[in-house]
C-alpha cells in the first residue's frame, strides 16, 4: 500500500515537472494534476497490460521502443478523461511519457535512498 502510494506521489510530481515544461503538456491546476496522476494509475494498472499484449509483435519487431509509444498513448487517452489536464497531441504524448518517466523514475530513486 505504501509503496504504490509512493508511486502516486511521484508520477504526479513527475507529471507536474512535465506539465512546466511547456512542451505541450499542461495543467490547469494542481487538482487536475492529482487527478491525473490518480488515472494514469489506474489507466497503468488495468488498460496497458492489454495494449501492450496485443501490441506484443510490433514492440519485439521495434525492440521495445513501441513500449514508449503505448506509454504516451496512455498519458494522452488520460488527458481526454481528466479536465484541466491537457496533451497537445500524440507527439507531446510521448515525449511527455519519456520525460515522466525519468522524472518520476528519478524522484522514485531520490526516495528510495
Amino acid at each position: 500500500m505504501i509503496r504504490r502510494l509512493m508511486i502516486w506521489a511521484t508520477n504526479a510530481l513527475g507529471l507536474a515537472a512535465v506539465a512546466e515544461l511547456g512542451i505541450g503538456i499542461r495543467a490547469s491546476s494542481t487538482e487536475s494534476i492529482v487527478i491525473a496522476a490518480l488515472v494514469l494509475g489506474l489507466v497503468n494498472t488495468f488498460i496497458r497490460p492489454l495494449v501492450r499484449l496485443i501490441a506484443l509483435p510490433l514492440t519485439m519487431l521495434t525492440l521495445g521502443l513501441a513500449g514508449w509509444v503505448i506509454n504516451g498513448l496512455m498519458l494522452w487517452l488520460v488527458s481526454a478523461w481528466v479536465p484541466g489536464f491537457y496533451v497537445a497531441g500524440f507527439l507531446p504524448a510521448v515525449e511527455g511519457a519519456i520525460l515522466l518517466a525519468v522524472i518520476a523514475g528519478g524522484i522514485h530513486w531520490i526516495l528510495r535512498r
